[in-house]
């Protein structure tokens, strides 16, 4: 076996252990806790289905790549819930140094490429990362609205965390951002999002 193929099959066995990176969202109908894996393939076939929602014309193959490989550095840096400020405050660092390792096991230039994406992706500045971010936002909305909100409840979430949380959807699409803070309205009247007190 020739070293580019030893290396790039290596690097499919390696992202294998996104199967294994489970996050704080659970399955709908109250199911356990997806893997990064199941989010990302979730998210990839969401934005194949919402694409005429964008709110400029994108890539929709590299919107879905983004989607598929921005949470393999979770195999190193682990997972960082959305609301959790401590663990926000590391993460970029923990994924930059996940990136470096992972991505190097392939060859130089599908390396290159990847990290090229993983970083349009992070930057949020083009009209592809900006959907794939709504994608990457409404993804557990959805699930978390499937299960009456429990896991906002577990986790003592706010509406304005919420919020803050969503308010770049609208960037990616006004669309899907009509649609986020509906159920985001709705989650506050259920009292399954807790209103700060002022």
């Amino acid at each position: 076996m020739d070293e580019r193929i030893e290396k790039q099959l290596a690097f499919a066995l390696e992202i294998d252990k996104v199967k294994n990176v489970f996050r704080q969202t659970h399955l709908s109908e109250n199911g356990r806790n997806e893997n990064d894996a199941e989010h990302s393939w979730h998210m990839a076939v969401m934005a194949y289905l919402l694409k005429e929602y964008a709110n400029e014309k994108i890539d929709i193959g590299k919107v879905m790549l983004m989607c598929l490989i921005h949470d393999i550095v979770e195999i190193d840096a682990g997972d960082t819930y959305a609301y959790d400020t401590a663990g926000l405050q590391t993460q970029k660092a923990r994924e930059d140094a996940a990136k470096e390792r992972i991505f190097s096991i392939l060859p130089e230039d599908q390396r290159e490429e990847l990290i090229a994406l993983f970083d349009e992706f992070e930057d949020y500045e083009t009209a592809e990362s900006r959907f794939a971010h709504a994608m990457d936002n409404i993804q557990p909305l959805l699930l978390n609205n499937s299960n009456n909100g429990g896991d906002w409840r577990e986790h003592h979430v706010t509406a304005e965390q919420v919020y803050k949380r969503q308010s770049k959807t609208k960037l990616g699409s006004r669309k899907l951002f009509e649609i986020t803070d509906h159920i985001i309205q709705e989650n506050i009247k259920k009292g399954n999002l807790e209103k700060k007190q002022l």
